[in-house]
């Protein structure tokens, strides 16, 4: 049995193809890390800031400010309740919402790419991969929407590409 090597995570551009359209450095997939969306569950960590700056701002008013100010103590935990309620643990990343996608298409896929968006109030993550069909050109193409926390597919669509030029 022959080992393969294991399959990138990542979108990668061969060197010669980066040098053929005059690729800047900064953009190049091989001088740059593998880029990787943040957590949303960082918001979390606004929420904290922003329970920090109410319990100053009680302090002060302890020590003398208005009592006006007790509204902005109220904004602040507020916000800071909206950052808790906000901060999804995203468990689906974008190569496995690629894998989701490829599994759901009703065609094999070539060319794929994922986009994060956010829906609801609470801003729930939601994987928006756009797919288009192996051949060379493709005849389909097709969105296929995940659920960034539980990796189920939330809707899908597909159509044929009319080749008429």
């Amino acid at each position: 049995m022959v080992d393969e090597e294991p399959r990138s995570r990542r979108i990668e551009i061969p060197q010669e193809v980066a040098d053929a359209a005059d690729m800047p450095d900064d953009l190049q997939s091989v001088v740059l890390e593998p880029y990787s969306v943040p957590n949303t569950q960082q918001r979390r960590q606004a929420g904290n800031v922003y329970v920090g700056a109410a319990a100053v701002t009680a302090a002060a008013i302890a020590l003398g400010l208005p009592a006006g100010m007790w509204l902005m103590v109220a904004g602040l935990l507020a916000i800071a309740g909206y950052h808790y309620l906000s901060g999804w643990d995203l468990e689906v990343m974008d190569g496995e919402a690629l894998e989701i996608a490829n599994r759901e298409a009703e065609f094999p896929a070539g060319h794929a790419s994922a986009a994060l968006n956010f829906e609801g109030w609470r801003a729930r993550p939601i994987w928006n991969v756009l797919m288009f069909s192996a051949e060379d050109p493709p005849t389909e193409r097709g969105l296929v929407r995940v659920d960034g926390i539980t990796g189920a597919v939330v809707g899908s669509y597909t159509e044929s590409i009319d080749q008429l030029n």
